[in-house]
């Protein structure tokens, strides 16, 4: 099986940027690829702690931790992203990710396909 590198550049409320790529990101998992998600701009705020699940709201971090204990999956917030939304790495889900863009970069460089989604 391959690898997928995913990047995805969530914009402002109302985005399904990040929604599409954790579904696509578990269909690859589930066919046998490795996948890694780099999230920069507001998908970073899917890896903040204390998220709560709501009725008729998209709720992503279940599917995310199947993801991460998959052992296939990795998903890393840009750094600069996150801090400037005021999350550290003590407010991160475990199973995330912080790193410079350079981590992202690296992935793209030695996996089989890159996809770019968002940045509407």
């Amino acid at each position: 099986m391959g690898k997928l590198t995913i990047g995805c550049f969530s914009s402002l409320v109302g985005s399904m940027s990040l929604d599409f790529a954790i579904k696509l990101s578990e269909a690859a998992v589930k066919k046998g690829h490795e996948v890694d998600l780099w999230l920069s701009g507001n998908g970073t705020m899917l890896g903040k702690k204390g998220q709560g699940k709501f009725r008729d709201y998209s709720y992503l971090m279940g599917t995310v931790k199947e993801l991460i204990n998959s052992g296939k999956f990795k998903i890393t917030n840009c750094e600069a992203c996150a801090k400037a939304r005021g999350i550290g790495r003590e407010d991160t889900e475990e199973g995330f990710g912080i790193a410079s863009m350079d981590w992202y970069l690296a992935s793209a460089f030695g996996t089989d396909r890159v996809l770019h989604i968002g940045g509407e």
